[in-house]
């Protein structure tokens, strides 16, 4: 049996399934990871999680912002096959959550609705003065540093290192806690917090990823092949 008949029988035997998926689910539709060898870190070099952080933020406003544009705008970027899929997924009522690291809104503009952004969105911004919330185009076309219109410094609803994650991420842990099946794909499963949310989950375990991971030993089934190879083939 190949491994996405394996992981199709998998999801038919269950209507309680939780993804969780990383930078490689992404990547498909043409943004770059952060850790592989063609990665953002790898073509910034090691300072690039200092131009991410909180601290480069408030004390260099402009430089990050220069940063972030020239590498987060995915505004122009399309859902691909993985997104469909777990869209398809989740009307059948078979998916109940997609808990994402990804900043870039693709499973929502794929149609999915219980998305959980547990490091944030490009798509939602706000000003640090007076809280106005502007969009993602409003960002990636203002000059400089995006100012709100009562003069304060608009920050993007990204959780940028050195910041603790959302409240949401609570909510994410529960579902994973409830969920039969837990498919998680796209993620190096290296850092937290996608480590030790994989922990935590005792059921039916699914690693999709290029390259093994830590925690291949927890799950059911590994799968080490192409995202999208395996996607296209699930009904």
């Amino acid at each position: 049996m190949k491994d996405f008949e394996k992981l199709q029988k998998l999801i038919d035997g269950t209507d309680n399934i939780v993804f969780f998926g990383g930078a490689g689910v992404s990547t498909p539709s043409g943004i770059k990871d952060f850790r592989s060898k063609d990665g953002l870190y790898s073509v910034i070099g090691k300072n690039a999680e200092y131009m991410l952080s909180s601290e480069f933020f408030y004390t260099d406003p402009r430089n990050l912002y220069s940063f972030y544009k020239n590498n987060m705008n995915f505004t122009d970027k399309q859902p691909n096959i993985i997104h469909k899929y777990l869209t398809k997924l989740e009307r059948k009522g078979k998916l109940k959550a997609i808990i994402t690291q990804n900043i870039d809104g693709l499973h929502q503009k794929s149609g999915s609705k219980n998305v959980f952004e547990i490091h944030g969105t490009i798509n939602e911004n706000h000003c640090l003065k007076c809280n106005r919330k502007y969009n993602a185009s409003y960002i990636f076309s203002s000059k400089d540093v995006p100012k709100c219109t009562c003069g304060g410094i608009i920050k993007p609803n990204v959780v940028l290192y050195g910041e603790r994650l959302p409240d949401i991420f609570d909510d994410a842990i529960n579902l994973i806690l409830q969920a039969d099946l837990l498919i998680v794909a796209g993620t190096s499963l290296k850092v937290e917090p996608a480590s030790s949310l994989v922990k935590l989950f005792k059921k039916k375990l699914v690693i999709i990823n290029n390259e093994k991971t830590p925690y291949d030993f927890l799950a059911t089934l590994v799968i080490n092949n192409d995202l999208e190879y395996i996607f296209k083939n699930l009904k």
